[in-house]
């Protein structure tokens, strides 16, 4: 019997199952006709710049958060050889969708959920999580987060997801982990005996609340 959740955030909470990468190049796509290998190094350079680096501080927004990203990945695009100019666009394309999609889905679905379920927010993050919740009006749904930049454990360490089981003061086998990546998600959360749902484009969040028992 599932008696609290876990769910991821990026990837999850915020745009239901649509890989970060592939948000960027539709938005890329707008302004500007970047190969696809040149965007994924950009994309990956940024995260591993970010992951080395503190260079988001805990008071920092998602929309800031996006608009450091923004940056560092134009940064090495025209380092080899592609200027952008119209990062504000890109910028709020990708903002205001997952404006939208936290306001009309995975907000509404989040309440309903933690009526039943106390749930923990495990996520691989920067350290300003805390702040990020309070700007989409999420803070109040969460009993903890466990967030890899502030514990020091990055998913696909299990460790981290032994972290959001003890938040919850339960079990492995009492705890349903909420994610959209096999690799990062699904399969540690396995591993320590978690019961798990795999979130796609395709099978979002919503479609599963029945499957459990959620009102």
């Amino acid at each position: 019997m599932i008696k609290g959740i876990l769910i991821d955030f990026g990837g999850t909470i915020d745009s239901d199952g649509i890989h970060w990468f592939n948000a960027f190049q539709a938005a890329y796509a707008l302004v500007a006709d970047i190969p696809e290998p040149l965007l994924w190094d950009a994309y990956v350079h940024t995260e591993r710049t970010l992951g080395r680096n503190p260079v988001i501080k805990p008071d920092y927004t998602f929309f800031k958060t996006l608009q450091i990203k923004i940056a560092l990945q134009t940064e090495y695009l025209q380092l080899h050889g592609i200027i952008v100019t119209a990062q504000d666009t890109i910028l709020d394309t990708c903002y205001n969708k997952v404006v939208k999609h936290i306001t009309t889905v995975s907000k509404p679905v989040l309440e309903r959920l933690s009526v039943q379920y106390p749930m923990v927010l495990v996520t691989n993050f920067y350290g300003n999580m805390h702040t990020v919740l309070a700007e989409f009006g999420l803070d109040h749904l969460f009993k903890e987060v466990v967030e890899s930049a502030v514990v020091g454990v990055r998913k696909p360490d299990p460790q981290i997801f032994r972290l959001g089981v003890a938040a919850l003061g339960l079990q492995p086998q009492e705890t349903l982990m909420i994610g959209d990546s096999q690799e990062k998600d699904i399969l540690p959360a396995q591993s320590i005996g978690c019961h798990t749902i795999q979130i796609t484009a395709s099978n979002p969040l919503e479609g599963y609340l029945k499957s459990i028992g959620a009102n």
